[in-house]
């Protein structure tokens, strides 16, 4: 016998004609409808006022807004940054999930604490710390300005930025899988004769790959609308070292409505492709797992 709907007391009739106990959780149609309420209120209907606007320029308006050099120098360099600093994650944030894996050290919970540490700092705090430690009068920026080497108020600076708050992502996706993943299989290439270096690309590598990707995406995505720890240390001149998040507020500023709808909505399209990476790159990480 079909299942029975389920009866106003909240009770169900099984398919073998017994009942069943409501689950402690609201029904099915009461969780959908709040949670499409929810995202309409807070994210879809916002997104949509914004493609709206930039519809009302028509592609003409549009793609004059957005080809224009500053903003494809902008582009250039908030996307050219994000990369080489979500680069640097994974190499270095693999290394660091590694160690804090592998070994057991004093201070180990501490190294644990601080790579959390971006999450919880405010990024304009640490925009200025960054910028007073990579300035040519700061204690590192002292020590390279000799050298030639100048960070902070140069596109440099803005990578060293995105680095620091990238970090965890990179650090905090690969982890869980290291622990999954059993020295005893490290153990056994190396008893097979396999090097150190064999057992990291053919054993170590396959294995966290999809995690390290997903980390790298969503290293590079925080890193293209990063705002508060670049705009200090960046030096935001124009086609050289000006990124889109405070190019938008500029033309804000400038009451260039229409500018600032058309860059956030390229944006908003290149954030939705990077979104949709990550979920396909975790469905592949599922996928492989449970093969």
């Amino acid at each position: 016998m079909a299942d029975a709907a389920a009866s106003p007391t909240g009770w169900g009739r099984t398919g073998g004609g017994g009942f069943r106990k409501p689950s402690v959780l609201p029904g099915f149609g009461i969780t959908l409808g709040f949670t499409l309420a929810y995202l309409s209120l807070i994210v879809l209907i916002p997104l949509a006022a914004l493609i709206l606007g930039a519809a009302g320029l028509g592609w003409d308006g549009f793609w004059a807004a957005v080809l224009k050099p500053r903003v494809l120098a902008s582009l250039q360099v908030s996307f050219g940054a994000a990369l080489a600093a979500a680069l640097i994650n994974a190499v270095f944030g693999l290394a660091v999930a590694w160690v804090l894996v592998r070994y057991d050290f004093p201070g180990r919970r501490v190294v644990n604490a601080a790579v959390d540490l971006p999450f919880a700092l405010p990024t304009a705090v640490a925009g200025i710390a960054l910028t007073e430690l990579y300035a040519p009068n700061g204690w590192i920026g002292g020590l390279l300005e000799p050298l030639g080497i100048q960070v902070a108020f140069t596109p440099l600076g803005i990578v060293v930025a995105l680095t620091f708050v990238g970090l965890p992502f990179v650090v905090r996706t690969v982890e869980p899988v290291l622990q999954e993943l059993e020295a005893e299989q490290e153990e056994a290439a190396a008893m097979l004769g396999a090097g150190r270096l064999a057992t990291v690309f053919r054993v170590v590598l396959p294995a966290i790959l999809p995690a390290l990707l997903t980390g790298f995406a969503l290293a590079f995505a925080r890193g293209v609308g990063e705002y508060g720890s670049v705009i200090f240390i960046a030096g935001n001149l124009p086609m050289v070292s000006e990124i889109m998040p405070l190019l938008i507020v500029i033309q804000l500023e400038q009451y260039d409505y229409a500018g600032a709808t058309a860059v956030a909505t390229l944006m908003l399209a290149v954030s939705f492709a990077l979104l949709l990476l990550i979920n396909l790159l975790q469905h592949w990480m599922r996928a492989r797992h449970d093969a």
